[in-house]
């Protein structure tokens, strides 16, 4: 039995042997840029453009900052400014910790990177430093501008709870959308700067590299931020609403607890969180177009089946880089002029108005964005690459232009399925109304379902108009011009950038104010009634400043619920071209008679399931510890201007931070063992593993946050719409909610930077195994053991309870009998 064991062992070890190298970063070479376009009779170089888009991206960078500034310098009275001063130290000490986390990980990265650029590749010890400079600056740009982030939105909560005092609606809106847009314009302009300076300033020699050590770096700050930032919030939200249940109290009790943890947790899971990931998603897509440039772009294919550069091939490559970035200098443009234009005519409509739909006003900038963007698209490349015949400027327009109007399609099809006005959120409340929380349940899933079918029919049917656009004439200057027209997509996807991170960061704002009314206790400490009247004017209208506020966190849930699916879509399309990096360089040949490509695809599902479990299974310990915290230290005093102490809201945020984090461990120990393991054991494997990945994530992703973006919405129709609070209906709904948090917050959105990291440490591992062909298949056995570890240790390390059921209940009589 043992010698069968062994032979069997053997057999199986000897399948995945087939590593070898073909390539590696060094063969990313950056084209000469300084090639010259024909504009409007003038030849101006690719460098010029470039340095122009250095201006901008600092003009953008100081609108940004001017937003910012004109935010924090409105009026808000002083027990609004207190709570969100609260709040924002919460989440500076929950940014601190996870700096320190961020730091442990970058090691573990750091010493893959040196092993292969420098044990490997034998580079020089300077140009070693240079990549891992550039990694760094890639985790600290993703930190920064969630800092950015936060610092900004826990300035605009107060000034939003501020303005709904005031009697009109327009503010509400208006606040959260402007510091949304600061967000937005700032990410995109730092994340632009930061690439462009590695073209213009780092040989192109080197530059390659530098940009896959740059985007390594961001995806694992983003994976970081996101995951723990998404299993924290999700922590504190259930963990505070379940109060409304347990003890028949609002929402945004002052008494409770977990309510600063909840609004520490807004910020942390759908401000930072989905601010880094943005900074990632737009570097990340621009390093996957970069890499098949530079490899498949002006390429002959040779007898052997290797691609060699042809004739005036690096002058198409550097005129194609110059285009895409001479783009994205333009679409922060637009979105700044959209903006502007948006904000004109909604100030006209609306700020006289006592009542409008909150929607109305982020929808109509999406769709204004993306036409604007179009045009401008189809100008500009007619403008830079029209002299170049055979109508590529119209046909690259169209490719990029097909990303650009999916950036508006996507966020209306998840309306359809999670805004407050929809009828399967209107099935949601009336199953709740009948059903309970069971039929509750099964209706969101109903609704989650249906989304991710017509919107990835809706992603399938645009990327079938590229593929087609593709073939009218582009295999004449590449090979592979459907890979690169999914890339392209995947690139027009953020062409309304700063756009679609502006309506996501809408919603922790609004979600915040709503919290921050509560918690300052405005409505009943009468000693602040006459200076409120003073700083607005008259007596303010505390009845309907909640209901505009209530109102405004709808609207907020819906708009973040239409970004995931944009940024969801644009990493697995720009992953994939990335992937197709990988195929290139390794020389790979994809065989779905090939055994090794079949049991890839499986095991890339079997993570993302495990993936899925483990986030969950982080969020509903963490929040059993929570619950369990706030149950025994909530003082439900009736005395006016009660509230919980400091000490016990601090506590609950360490029990957040603590199990996000113990969450993060276990999940980043298995993504990266198993990553590294699967490119040891064989590369063919491994890239199926990655393609498996990409897919099964993003339908995932898209079923989950829609289904959980249905159930909280139908909570707050019950609440806002039907004013049914503390009914059997609205703890139907409440318990939806709750199953709803960690599916659109927590295992949705984080397999967005896990899919890119994933795909972008791949590259690195996938070279380090095949440069070391004798050894790297016991490395891969000896780190699939290691991921086996974090997964038995996510689960028996991450339990609820070792007890069993009878001794759960005996546990529980007793702690019942002890509290009377």
């Amino acid at each position: 039995m043992r010698n069968r064991f062994w032979i069997s062992t053997l057999s199986i070890l000897s399948f995945f042997s087939g590593v070898q190298a073909f390539a590696s970063e060094s063969d990313i070479r950056i084209p000469d840029l300084g090639v010259t376009f024909d504009l409007f009779g003038n030849q101006v170089a690719g460098t010029s453009i470039l340095m122009a888009g250095l201006l901008v991206s600092l003009l953008g960078f100081g609108f940004g900052l001017m937003e910012f500034m004109k935010i924090k310098n409105l009026p808000a009275h002083k027990a609004l400014l207190d709570v969100s001063h609260l709040i924002y130290e919460t989440c500076k000490t929950y940014m601190i910790q996870q700096g320190k986390f961020l730091a442990v990980l970058y090691v573990f990265i750091s010493a893959c990177i040196v092993y292969y650029f420098g044990g490997l590749q034998h580079l020089e010890p300077a140009r070693v430093a240079l990549i891992l400079a550039c990694s760094a600056v890639g985790i600290l740009g993703s930190f920064s501008v969630a800092w950015f982030g936060i610092r900004i939105n826990t300035y605009a909560n107060s000034r939003t709870a501020h303005a709904s005092l005031q009697g009109k609606p327009y503010s509400v809106m208006s606040i959260p959308l402007q510091s949304g847009m600061s967000i937005g314009v700032v990410l995109i302009c730092v994340e632009l700067f930061l690439m462009l300076c590695l073209l213009l300033f780092v040989s192109k020699e080197a530059a390659g590299a530098c940009f896959i050590g740059f985007a390594i770096g961001e995806s694992l700050g983003a994976s970081a931020l996101r995951i723990c930032g998404g299993i924290f919030t999700k922590i504190a939200d259930i963990g505070s609403d379940l109060m409304k249940i347990v003890f028949n109290i609002k929402e945004d009790d002052a008494r409770n607890p977990g309510v600063i943890a909840d609004c520490t947790g807004d910020n942390a899971g759908d401000s930072v969180g989905p601010t880094a990931d943005g900074f990632e998603t737009y570097g990340v897509t621009g390093v996957a177009l970069i890499s098949f440039i530079t490899l498949a772009v002006g390429m002959n294919m040779g007898t052997d089946g290797k691609l060699t550069l042809a004739t005036g091939g690096e002058v198409i490559q550097g005129k194609l880089i110059v285009w895409i970035f001479a783009m994205r200098i333009i679409m922060v443009i637009t979105a700044i002029v959209s903006y502007w234009i948006n904000g004109a005519v909604a100030r006209a409509m609306y700020s006289q108005k006592d009542h409008f739909d909150f929607e109305a006003p982020l929808t109509s900038l999406v769709w204004l964005t993306s036409f604007v963007s179009i045009g401008a698209t189809y100008l500009v490349t007619d403008v830079l690459l029209g002299y170049m015949g055979n109508g590529l400027w119209w046909k690259l327009s169209t490719i990029i232009s097909c990303g650009t109007i999916a950036g508006a399609i996507i966020p209306e099809l998840t309306k359809i399925f999670t805004s407050a006005k929809s009828k399967h959120v209107a099935e949601v409340v009336s199953a709740s109304r009948e059903g309970g929380a069971s039929l509750a349940i099964l209706s969101g899933l109903v609704a989650g379902n249906f989304s991710a079918f017509w919107k990835g029919m809706a992603m399938i049917g645009l990327m079938f108009v590229a593929y087609l656009v593709s073939h009218t004439g582009l295999t004449d200057i590449m090979q592979y011009p459907t890979v690169f027209a999914f890339g392209l997509v995947a690139f027009g996807f953020l062409g309304m950038g700063p756009v679609t991170i502006a309506v996501d960061s809408y919603g922790p704002v609004t979600d915040n104010a709503q919290s921050v009314f509560e918690l300052s206790l405005i409505e009943t400490d009468t000693s602040t009634h006459k200076e409120l009247e003073q700083m607005l004017g008259h007596k303010p209208n505390f009845h309907q400043g909640k209901l505009y506020l209530e109102e405004n966190d709808s609207a907020g849930n819906t708009f973040k619920a239409t970004a995931k699916p944009v940024l969801i879509g644009t990493a697995v399309i720009g992953a994939t071209t990335m992937i197709f990096s990988i195929i290139l360089l390794m020389n790979l040949k994809l065989d779905l008679l090939e055994p090794r490509v079949l049991l890839g695809l499986m095991t890339g599902g079997a993570v993302i399931y495990w993936f899925t479990g483990a986030s969950m299974q982080a969020v509903t310990t963490g929040a059993y510890r929570a619950v369990e915290y706030i149950k025994e230290n909530i003082r439900l005093d009736n005395t006016p201007g009660a509230k919980a102490s400091v000490e016990a809201s601090k506590e609950v945020v360490k029990i957040c931070t603590q199990y996000a984090q113990a969450g993060m461990v276990n999940i980043f120990g298995v993504i990266f063992s198993f990553t590294l393991a699967f490119a040891c054991f064989d590369a063919t494997f491994f890239a199926s593993f990655l393609i498996s990945i990409a897919v099964f994530g993003l339908y995932q992703a898209m079923f989950m946050a829609n289904a959980g973006g249905a159930w909280d919405n139908a909570k707050k129709v019950v609440e806002v719409d039907l004013r049914e609070k503390g009914t059997p209906l609205h703890a139907a709904t409440v318990v939806g909610d709750t199953v709803g948090d960690p599916f659109k917050d927590t295992s949705s959105v984080a397999l967005n930077p896990i899919i890119k990291f994933t795909t972008l440490f791949g590259l690195l591992a996938v070279e380090i195994a095949a440069s070391a062909p004798d050894t790297a298949l016991w490395i891969g056995v000896v780190f699939f053991i290691v991921g086996l570890f974090f997964v038995w240790r996510s689960f028996y390390g991450m339990r609820i309870s070792s007890m069993t059921v009878r001794e759960s209940a005996e546990h529980a009589k007793r702690t019942a009998g002890a509290h009377g």
